[in-house]
């Protein structure tokens, strides 16, 4: 059983509010090189084999659609996992295509080979490798690489970077200055969901459809605001979190607590938007 011990809160820019910081194990030096020691071997895997022909899979996990699943999703995370059980075998594993490992670990690694699977199989380079760390259920660690275009983003301990450069979000008060992104409307299972989403969306701005993961990390870089979804498992979101909040944005579910557990998720860069979506949103629960 997953076990969440609240989620880390941040602000950027605004009156008396600090970035959140880790409080449980730290993210030390050694932990991060490993953590881009994963990346790397899934990389080496994954890169090779994007817009290549490839056969597909459909896992039948999801409702709304078809849920694909390649090779390269399953020999990635196989290869990632058995360097975390040489390396670190006192610590859990949670993989979307491999399940749950060493569950009373303190520290569990949470994993999704290719996040995007769909753009991967179809070309677009939106798809990315999602790492995750948590310390009893809290994301303190995670990455988001596209080794295609050779990104790699990093969040921890209140900081996030892209190949080693700081990020911040960007600041937005309204929903109508708002740049969205987000995957499909299908994410959303029930018609309440969906309807939410629709009338929060015709607020803002601008819609970027397509995403995935990317759209995350791109409120984290302060070119999108608002980046929602729905039906997310732990691995879809776990190292998204750490990435936006330490930029000094703020990801919550739809209820306005955790989202590491995955299902409805609001990731925003400037609290101020977030509440405004996240007051429309709310209507579907």
């Amino acid at each position: 059983m997953w076990v969440f011990c609240g989620n880390l809160w941040s602000d950027h820019g605004a009156p008396g509010m600090t970035k959140s910081r880790n409080d449980g194990v730290p993210v030390d030096a050694a932990l991060l090189a490993f953590a881009h020691r994963l990346a790397d071997v899934a990389a080496a895997i994954t890169l090779p084999l994007f817009r290549t022909p490839l056969d597909v899979a459909d896992k039948g996990d999801r409702v709304h659609e078809v849920s694909a699943v390649t090779r390269a999703d399953r020999d990635a995370e196989a290869a990632m996992r058995a360097l975390i059980l040489a390396t670190h075998p006192d610590h859990g594993v949670l993989g979307e295509e491999g399940g749950h490992s060493n569950t009373d670990a303190r520290l569990t690694w949470v994993l999704d080979p290719i996040d995007g699977t769909k753009a991967f199989i179809t070309g677009f380079p939106t798809w990315g490798t999602l790492i995750a760390l948590n310390d009893r259920g809290r994301p303190i660690l995670g990455i988001a690489d596209q080794p295609f275009t050779r990104e790699r983003f990093v969040g921890h301990d209140g900081t996030a970077a892209l190949n080693g450069r700081p990020l911040g979000v960007r600041a937005c008060a309204t929903l109508a200055e708002a740049r969205l992104g987000m995957t499909t409307v299908r994410m959303f299972r029930r018609a309440e969901e969906r309807a939410a989403f629709e009338r929060m969306q015709a607020r803002v701005a601008l819609v970027r459809p397509g995403g995935d993961c990317y759209s995350y990390c791109m409120v984290a870089h302060g070119l999108l605001d608002l980046a929602v979804e729905g039906d997310l498992a732990p691995w879809d979101i776990q190292a998204l979190i750490p990435i936006v909040e330490g930029a000094g944005g703020v990801v919550t579910g739809w209820d306005g607590g955790p989202a590491a557990g995955g299902g409805c998720v609001i990731a925003a860069g400037d609290r101020r938007v977030h509440a405004q979506a996240l007051a429309i949103l709310q209507e579907a629960l």
